[in-house]
């Protein structure tokens, strides 16, 4: 594999470092945490202008028509500032629908792709009865990223015949229903209850195998800038900070702890950028994507603990910024399931390989 990013790659993550940057500041994060969509608009409209929520739209359709590596590239820029803006549901949205049916639009879009439990994402509980040439949903998907400003959400359900159909729903429309709640991290989400809801298809299997690892992949970008930013934080605050006339970063318990930091967060970024190098040559990368995905919820989780552990009482402030890369950690540690539950898909994977 070679870790060299090509010209285009770079732009993006230029372009992205100085858009979050000078936008989403502590100051501007916590005002829009107070408000009631707990969406950034001035920072999505920056976004939009500069092309980059269109980066998986192809560029016949208007988009950047780049890869899964510019997609992390971009929420990795995303997780060092924990901007509260759904990128990457828009972002897998808009190219599905850009690559199996119509142009997007300009609206906020999302995908309904977490299940009840800890149930691996290609699973839908939702079911479809066809209604002419088109759909009737009925069941529900929980915690649907930014659907409360949504004007279309992909919903994956089962027909009948035990086929996956990928559908576009109205949030907003008849049959549908949502239930707002608040994430973890302080986002906006909603169960979507579909009770004879009218949707149209965008396709099968191949839409939904199209956007899981990318979700996923995604998961893993935003939990690298996450937990790169926090072990800056960090080593900048234990650096400042004395204790008994030096640097807490002089104490050999708080480096230890932060080297392994480090060491986690590369393994993060290494896996992330495998997985996603051979999706955007191969189209696909089943055992890389569940390795980063592992990677990003088990040394994400130790990565957050361990820098807000390292700032003592500061890491319980939540006037100081800390805090925030702990709850978004913790929240990425699980969206599209955790841990234990990908490690154990993985290992299926091996023993089946090696029957």
């Amino acid at each position: 594999m070679d870790f060299s990013l090509t010209e285009s790659a770079e732009a993006v993550r230029d372009l992205a470092e100085r858009i979050f940057g000078d936008r989403a500041t502590v100051e501007r994060v916590r005002q829009v945490e107070g408000g009631t969509d707990r969406v950034d608009r001035e920072l999505w409209a920056d976004l939009a202008r500069a092309g980059l929520l269109g980066v998986l739209v192809p560029a016949e359709g208007g988009g950047a028509g780049l890869g899964v590596v510019e997609l992390c590239l971009l929420l990795e820029q995303q997780g060092r500032r924990v901007a509260p803006v759904p990128v990457l549901w828009h972002a897998l949205a808009a190219g599905a629908l850009s690559r199996f049916g119509t142009p997007p639009g300009e609206d906020v879009l999302t995908v309904a792709l977490a299940e009840w439990g800890d149930a691996d994402p290609h699973r839908t509980s939702v079911r479809a009865a066809t209604d002419g040439d088109g759909w009737r949903l009925d069941g529900s998907k929980p915690v649907v990223p930014a659907a409360h400003v949504a004007s279309r959400v992909l919903v994956p359900a089962l027909t009948s015949g035990g086929e996956v159909v990928v559908t576009v729903v109205d949030p907003n429309g008849p049959g549908a229903e949502l239930v707002r709640s608040e994430a973890t991290n302080r986002e906006v989400v909603s169960e979507l209850i579909l009770s004879g809801a009218p949707a149209r298809s965008l396709g099968g299997a191949e839409v939904l195998d199209w956007l899981v690892p990318r979700a996923l992949l995604g998961v893993c970008a935003l939990q690298v800038g996450v937990a790169e930013e926090a072990l800056r934080l960090t080593a900048e605050y234990t650096s400042q900070r004395e204790q008994f006339g030096r640097p807490l970063s002089t104490n050999q318990g708080v480096a230890l702890r932060a080297a392994d930091a480090y060491i986690d967060v590369e393994a993060m970024r290494v896996t992330m950028l495998l997985a996603a190098w051979r999706l955007d040559r191969d189209g696909e990368a089943p055992a890389e994507v569940e390795v980063a995905k592992w990677w990003a919820s088990e040394g994400g989780s130790r990565v957050v603990h361990a820098t807000q552990h390292l700032h003592g009482g500061m890491g319980a402030d939540v006037d100081y910024p800390i805090h925030r890369y702990f709850l978004w950690g913790k929240q990425l540690e699980n969206t599209l399931g955790g841990a234990s539950a990908w490690l154990a898909r993985l290992g299926a994977r091996l023993a089946e390989a090696h029957r």
